[in-house]
């Protein structure tokens, strides 16, 4: 599938004071039909399926409780409702304290991989990128496999331990990545591309003879891999917030720069935009929320690739409302996978990374398919 965002006759006339920025993006023909009644009202039908994501996640578990329950105790904490509480002080334990911090850390990380996942496409120019391209994933793994090769002490160091060691893992090769592929001020997208892949690598293979020389941590580091959080609880919730709510608002502000960038760098820097400062805001926005949940929850794929590739099928390809748009539906992706990994081989749970894998590529074929003659990249 090749990708051609902007047609000729656009570049031509970008100097055009009139022309606007609507105006540039391509036109898309035959958007997804079962969406094409509401594609009036995108942020309404995210909402709504991401507010249902939600009440499902807390609602379903080894104890079901009823939605209509869960929904009768997010109210009670407004004591000026006076709802009366027709549920057990369990059941309350249950929602409050269990699964809603499990249910807002899902939702946070799905967030955080499909924004950067956004980003990435339009930083590269290509709907296959994801947030891992450039070595984000191997290099948390790196610093977690380090890091569960220690026996640490029971207390707040040896909690985050992991998560710590996996952020700075992911810090790390960002760094190496991005020096490797600067050439003075400038940084082309396909060395960064392959720095990210021979580092990535080189990472991977590190931690695979970690993983070989520890084999009493290996199912942990093997279950953190698949995608599976070490700690429970509001603490990783809150520790992740700062740098996902940094992350996010930043690639938030760049939509419009993102647009521009489909031009190429050279068109881009022609109409007023600083491409390489624009490059380093987006790698540092990106690298930073997905390092953040990489840390917390494990290597998830596909979430990153298939919703931003999903979302811009049925909405369009402006940036400015694809990186809104992924963050929510990255959400409700995550929390439906995290769902099916709950009950799939319950009491067992799944890793949710790997009910991703095993859906997300059979559902990004479908999609290869599916628009290989609908849709001009």
């Amino acid at each position: 599938m090749a990708w051609k965002p902007w047609p000729e006759n656009c570049i031509r006339n970008c100097s055009n004071s009139n022309l606007r920025e609507e105006d540039l993006l391509p036109a898309y023909s035959a958007p997804l039909t079962f969406m094409t009644r509401t594609r009036s009202h995108p942020y309404l039908v995210n909402w709504l399926l991401l507010a249902l994501a939600l009440l499902a996640s807390v609602a379903i578990g080894a104890v079901y409780i009823p939605p209509g329950t869960v929904l009768g105790i997010f109210l009670a904490q407004f004591p000026a409702l006076h709802m009366p509480a027709v549920w057990t002080e369990t059941a309350v334990i249950i929602v409050l304290s269990v699964r809603l911090p499990h249910t807002v850390l899902v939702a946070l990380t799905g967030a955080a991989l499909s924004g950067s996942g956004a980003a990435y496409q339009g930083l590269f120019r290509n709907p296959l990128a994801d947030p891992y391209l450039i070595g984000v994933a191997s290099g948390a793994g790196l610093g977690a496999v380090l890091a569960m090769a220690r026996n640490w002490p029971d207390d707040w160091l040896g909690l985050y331990a992991v998560p710590v060691a996996a952020f700075c893992g992911a810090a790390v090769t960002i760094i190496i990545v991005y020096n490797l592929a600067k050439t003075g001020p400038v940084v082309q997208t396909a060395t960064l591309i392959l720095a990210g892949v021979a580092v990535s690598s080189f990472a991977t293979a590190l931690t695979s003879f970690l993983m070989l020389r520890s084999n009493a941590e290996l199912r942990r580091a093997l279950g953190w891999l698949l995608g599976g959080s070490i700690l429970s609880g509001w603490t990783p919730v809150l520790a992740m917030l700062p740098y996902l709510v940094a992350g996010l608002l930043l690639l938030l502000s760049l939509g419009h720069a993102l647009n521009v960038l489909q031009f190429g760098d050279d068109q881009a820097q022609q109409m007023g935009l600083n491409v390489e400062r624009t490059k380093r805001l987006i790698i540092f926005a990106a690298s930073l929320t997905t390092a953040a949940a990489v840390a917390f929850s494990g290597i998830i794929g596909f979430i990153g690739l298939i919703v931003p590739h999903l979302m811009r099928m049925i909405w369009g390809p402006d940036y400015r409302q694809l990186v809104p748009l992924s963050i929510i539906g990255g959400s409700t992706a995550l929390l439906v996978a995290d769902i099916l990994a709950r009950v799939l081989l319950a009491p067992q749970t799944l890793p949710v990374g790997l009910v991703t894998a095993l859906a997300g590529a059979p559902f990004f074929l479908w999609i290869l398919y599916r628009s290989k003659s609908r849709v001009t990249w």
